[in-house]
């Protein structure tokens, strides 16, 4: 079976590692670990088997053996965390191009196997500092998006972010976001404030990509780039048919005030939005996951994410469990194959 795993964070080896890819002034300064210290998951963030000299996903080799032997992935989308939304802005954006270096230096460039492909870490922040590393990187073969955290303190559909993502667009390289790593100057992650353990986290976070989403949509983003391409890879597509179906409802009434939506805001998403498969999204009854797989085509928009190494990793057939063999060849590799250019015809990889 063909498959493609579009959700793979690589970590360094030891926290301060990333110094080494930092100038000299840069290297004095304080940076957070790349843990998360608030909403840390009973037991920790990464699987307890995979924890060794360094960070679990750390060792090339060993998530290659993992992944490509292991599950039988054919390739794997590296997206690796940077440090959360610094105060500094453009400390923040050292360190996304630290990160940029590193996953040059130790993941892309000495993979001989060419099945690693990587993402472009950028600052939205610092939109002119985002665009610059954009243009820097993306002419790498094996770079293939552009990353950027889910803590965000505004939407991404707002006019001030339009540089980046029509940047993005112009190279043919998606935007995927992320939860990101550690612990930066945030907006609560809940609409109503900060949640007191792990699983309200976990179970609302998520809700904020449909905020970056609609805003996407009401805003004209879609609509004035028409290459533009947007990932979201923690999942949330189980709430994504009531919420676009509320949208839809809306999208009548505000005509007026939008008129620059030229559609149903749910026929946008064919060609605009994936998401990355999660553990925690859809029936837990298989004998319902055909079904709600149709419901907003959400067969033609979701990818397989392992979330590597991550406590909640899950295997190729747990996420396609129950679904018809057309559904599982679109979650599996070939919508990541349409997206990412990364496989030839009849599933023979390239």
């Amino acid at each position: 079976m063909t498959i493609i795993d579009a959700n793979v964070q690589p970590h360094f080896r030891y926290n301060s590692e990333i110094r080494r890819y930092l100038s000299a002034p840069h290297k004095l300064r304080a940076i957070p670990d790349v843990e998360q210290q608030w909403y840390q998951a009973p037991g920790g963030d990464y699987r307890q088997d995979l924890y060794g000299e360094g960070y679990p996903g750390s060792d090339p080799d060993t998530v290659a053996h993992h992944l490509f032997d292991g599950t039988g992935v054919a390739f794997a989308i590296l997206n690796p965390l940077t440090r959360g939304n610094i105060a500094d802005y453009l400390l923040n954006s050292r360190i996304c191009a630290a990160v940029n270096d590193w996953l040059l230096d130790r993941w892309l460039d000495p993979d001989t196997s060419n099945r690693f492909r990587g993402t472009i870490r950028i600052n939205p922040e610092d939109v002119r500092g985002a665009v610059a590393e954009i243009k820097r990187l993306a002419d790498h073969p094996k770079m293939v998006q552009v990353g950027v955290p889910m803590q965000s303190r505004e939407p991404y559909g707002k006019p001030m972010f339009e540089p980046i993502w029509e940047a993005a667009a112009a190279h043919g390289l998606p935007v995927v976001v992320h939860i990101n790593g550690g612990n930066g100057v945030d907006h609560a992650p809940t609409f109503a404030g900060h949640a007191y353990t792990y699983p309200g986290y976990a179970a609302f976070m998520p809700l904020n990509s449909f905020v970056h989403l609609a805003t996407l949509i009401v805003e004209g983003m879609f609509g004035r780039h028409p290459d533009l391409r947007f990932v979201f890879a923690d999942g949330g597509y189980d709430i994504l048919t009531p919420l676009m179906w509320r949208l839809d409802t809306f999208w009548m009434s505000m005509r007026d005030q939008t008129p620059w939506v030229d559609r149903f805001p749910s026929e946008y998403l064919r060609d605009h939005v994936r998401f990355c498969s999660s553990a925690l999204d859809g029936p837990t009854d298989e004998s319902q996951a055909e079904q709600w797989m149709d419901f907003t085509g959400k067969a033609d928009l979701v990818m397989y994410g392992s979330s590597y190494p991550h406590w909640s990793t899950t295997a190729p057939d747990t996420v396609v469990a129950g679904l018809n063999s057309d559904q599982r060849d679109k979650v599996l590799w070939r919508n990541a194959s349409e997206l990412y250019g990364v496989a030839s015809v009849e599933g023979s990889l390239t």
